[in-house]
């Protein structure tokens, strides 16, 4: 992990412009700000466009993806990279239902992702590998770095498949984190999040690389530094500390 790279997001407070699913707003909105970077959250079509082209990043989230939406995110993502602000797309249950599957082919076509991040089921999907899923929830087995090579090869991104280890793909080169807990699996929009915490650290003038794997280390050595509270008990408790933990230095919770 770079510390730098947290501290320079801190130090700029870049704005971060959310298309993202109604279920986790709030959420996300208070866990970017407990980080440091600034959300917004505009999906009107009339306005997608100019809030990405003067945002620092852009996240697209299809998990209550509308049509409405779906031409905003179009928007919002082709006006980003026109300005070359980073963009993150997070497939969020796109092998759910045939629209999201249509949907989300149709961003890919016309947006060019700096990110594609999501479990192995929405990744597999997305390269047409056969892979278990239920709902937004990814329930199979299979080779994850696999996956992740493949969609870095399919859409010239590099790739997150989240999971107990996440793999990172950039080019050539896999990475791998095991930071995490599995507490995180138990509170709504947990990789919505990171999706947030990794498009603020896009923002940065640091290697890709390290971008991506500081967001997914930190966030997950916040969930154990959480984890190990005394008053933590469960679900509900975790979450407002978790919120408090995304605030924190990194060396802090790297020293748990």
């Amino acid at each position: 992990m770079n510390q730098t790279i947290i501290q320079n997001v801190r130090k700029a407070t870049p704005l971060i412009h959310h298309l993202t699913n109604q279920v986790v707003v709030n959420f996300s909105a208070n866990g970017l700000l407990s980080f440091g970077a600034a959300p917004v959250m505009a999906k009107a079509e009339e306005e997608a466009a100019d809030m990405a082209a003067n945002a620092n990043g852009v996240l697209l989230n299809i998990g209550t993806l509308t049509a409405d939406e779906l031409q905003s995110m179009i928007r919002a993502g082709k006006a980003a990279n026109e300005k070359g602000v980073p963009v993150v797309i997070d497939p969020v249950g796109v092998a759910a239902t045939p629209f999201r599957t249509t949907a989300m082919k149709e961003i890919l076509t016309e947006v060019k992702p700096t990110v594609i991040k999501g479990n192995a089921g929405e990744l597999a999907h997305l390269v047409e590998v056969p892979w278990e899923t239920k709902g937004v929830e990814s329930i199979g087995d299979g080779d994850a770095d696999e996956i992740a090579s493949k969609v870095t090869e399919a859409y010239s991104c590099t790739a997150v498949v989240t999971g107990k280890t996440d793999v990172i793909c950039i080019g050539n080169e896999m990475l791998h984190n095991t930071t995490g807990h599995p507490l995180l699996g138990k509170i709504t929009g947990a990789g919505c999040l990171l999706g947030s915490i990794l498009t603020a650290c896009l923002s940065t003038n640091d290697a890709i690389e390290q971008q991506v794997l500081t967001a997914v280390r930190f966030y997950g050595l916040a969930a154990e530094y959480v984890a190990e509270q005394t008053d933590v008990n469960g679900p509900g408790t975790f979450l407002p500390h978790f919120i408090d933990a995304l605030s924190y230095d990194p060396a802090t919770l790297e020293r748990t």
